[in-house]
């Protein structure tokens, strides 16, 4: 998922610099910049599981499909941003469409539930990283325990509790966002490195025959059922939502009719990269890729390659995400805010509010990142739920209510045609979901009968 957030309110931009006239004077190359960013997050993790579910070349063909449905719901938004006579904003072009209360209430919601996961899968990520997981009924050791063996301090609770209130709660603790920009920048250089050293790792596995040749289709044989492969759907859907930053980063712009075509390009370069990450991800790993690729890092990925350089590569991403959590978390507690107390006082001038907020939200968190084993677990409904109706069911259904008589027949098809396709993918994967959850729990109960 991106690593951007909601709306800060029903009729506020995403943060407050929008909103205090800085922005206007930014090129199209910077407004790539801030989507890329927006986009690429924790869910190019398991872009190399949904490889392994679906091979190679349907894949491929998925991220490229999604990535154009995203630009199609995105031009609708912004189509409609020029003649709604709210903000202009997601949430400003929801309630033009809906009603304040309707519509724009229920974006907020969904962009609260949506930034909360992506902040959990973040708490379940540096987790795994640090302490180890348990994936396919196999134990995957974190750096600590590598470093240091199993202790209690080593163990996924406390080095989660650890992180969250040690590290992270001081800088969620800041006021304003401008305070984050150099660990910002920071973190994007330790994507960078990351992606840098899986890829080389790839390379080297090649030219030494160590490599695991992936597969170009899915391997039925391997699945209970045909219908396990909507379940890599909303993994892809999540990677892309990138929505509510849409017209924060518009603002920007000195000139917004250009946010078309960043947007293009944005997606353009971002689909590359999660193609990239998910075929050398896949390529190191064959059908024992993790739905959280950082966990397989445990191991040697090549013969020849130092676990030095695997533990560089799961730490760089890691600390990349310890240091986007903050940013997130701030748009993930205005949106709260808004939903609960409206109409108050700016958070960030009441103290009380803003702690307790605050300390709740970061309780919540860690209680979901300890409940909840896997991040695939996690993307699969967010994904099927909220991330598919922000970006592409609420966008389609602005186009269909169409109160200011502006959209095409065409139009109005091809928004029937996202909705209806978003509707029964997610349908299907939720449904798979749960029936392979009651198998799984069947079976187990099963196995501790005999």
């Amino acid at each position: 998922m991106g690593k951007g957030a909601g709306a800060a309110g029903v009729d506020e931009p995403l943060l407050p610099e929008f909103s205090g006239g800085h922005g206007g004077g930014a090129s199209v190359s910077g407004a790539v910049f801030n989507l890329s960013t927006s986009i690429i997050g924790a869910g190019i993790m398991s872009i190399p599981a949904a490889m392994r579910v679906l091979g190679v070349v349907p894949a491929l063909a998925l991220i490229a499909a999604v990535a154009l449905l995203s630009d199609v719901s995105v031009e609708f938004m912004l189509r409609y941003t020029a003649w709604a006579s709210g903000p202009p904003s997601y949430a400003g072009i929801m309630g033009d469409a809906f009603g304040r209360r309707a519509g724009a209430a229920a974006l907020n919601v969904f962009i609260a539930f949506t930034t909360a996961g992506t902040l959990v899968v973040y708490l379940i990520i540096i987790g795994d990283v640090l302490s180890g997981s348990v994936e396919g009924g196999g134990e995957h050791a974190g750096v600590l325990q590598e470093l240091f063996g199993p202790q209690w301090w080593t163990g996924r609770e406390f080095v989660i509790l650890a992180t969250a209130f040690v590290v992270l709660l001081p800088l969620v603790l800041l006021r304003r966002v401008d305070s984050l920009r150099y660990t910002s920048a920071v973190s994007i250089l330790l994507a960078a490195v990351f992606m840098l050293i899986t890829m080389g790792i790839a390379v080297y596995t090649v030219f030494t025959g160590t490599a695991k040749m992936p597969r170009m289709l899915p391997d039925f044989s391997t699945l209970a059922s045909p219908f396990e492969l909507f379940t890599a759907v909303p993994v892809i859907v999540v990677a892309f939502t990138f929505h509510f930053n849409v017209h924060p980063i518009r603002a920007e712009l000195s000139k917004t009719s250009d946010m078309k075509s960043a947007v293009r390009i944005s997606l353009v370069l971002c689909a590359a990269i999660y193609a990239a990450v998910g075929f050398f991800g896949f390529l190191l790993f064959g059908d024992a890729t993790m739905p959280d690729v950082l966990a397989n890092f445990d191991r040697s990925s090549g013969s020849g390659v130092p676990q030095a350089l695997n533990d560089a590569a799961r730490l760089s991403y890691a600390l990349h995400l310890v240091l986007v959590f903050p940013l997130l978390h701030y748009s993930l507690r205005v949106n709260v805010d808004e939903l609960l107390f409206p109409g108050r006082r700016p958070l960030a001038t009441d103290t009380r509010r803003f702690v307790a907020l605050t300390a709740v939200l970061m309780a919540v968190l860690y209680v979901l990142a300890i409940a909840i084993p896997s991040i695939w677990t996690l993307f699969q409904y967010s994904g099927s739920t909220f991330a598919v109706c922000i970006s592409l069911i609420f966008p389609g259904a602005i186009v269909l209510r169409d109160v200011h008589g502006i959209a095409k027949r065409k139009d109005k098809a091809l928004a029937a045609m996202m909705i209806t396709l978003a509707v029964i993918t997610s349908s299907i994967a939720i449904a798979s979901n749960v029936m392979s959850s009651i198998k799984g729990e069947v079976k187990g109960v099963n196995a501790g009968a005999s």
